[in-house]
């Protein structure tokens, strides 16, 4: 348990500059930021889903686009409480899931142009769609070898 809240603090990192240090610093105790990553994680899973719920009511794609879009934001967000949103901005534009950031973030902004500006209902749920395997390939660049994985299972089965 030590282990872990070494790491998700950023104490298990090499040696940082003092301003990297200064900006990752957070007051807040492991639990407490334990507490809000799962209140903030929790929050966008309602948020995605009643967003779903709102998608069958008549002119229900505006609130589905914005309640999805906002759920998905507030689980992507849950994670800065973990790291610290410097730490976790720098981990975002890595090299190996900058471009599974740039579309995630990019479909965010779609979906709601799509639904609030646009008032295209098929080009938001396009975008909902898309914000979804995003934000999923996006998650599996966390875990090693996952990416691998998921794309040997879709190679072997439209092979």
């Amino acid at each position: 348990m030590e282990k872990l809240r070494r790491v998700l603090s950023g104490q298990d990192d090499e040696e940082q500059g003092l301003t990297a240090q200064v900006l990752d610093a957070s007051s807040l105790s492991f639990n407490t930021r334990l507490k809000w990553f799962v209140i903030c994680f929790v929050a966008g899973i309602v948020c995605s889903i009643l967003g779903t719920g709102l998608l069958w009511l008549p002119n229900g794609i505006k609130l589905f686009a914005v309640f999805y879009t906002l759920g998905n934001l507030a689980a992507l967000a849950s994670t800065c409480f973990l790291m610290g949103p410097v730490k976790q901005l720098k981990k975002m534009f890595e090299t190996t899931r900058l471009l599974a950031t740039v579309i995630m973030l990019l479909c965010f902004v779609f979906t709601l142009c799509a639904a609030l500006w646009w008032r295209k209902k098929g080009l938001a749920l396009l975008f909902c769609i898309l914000q979804f395997l995003s934000m999923t390939w996006y998650s599996l660049s966390y875990i090693p070898y996952a990416r691998d994985a998921v794309l040997k299972c879709c190679s072997s089965l439209f092979s």
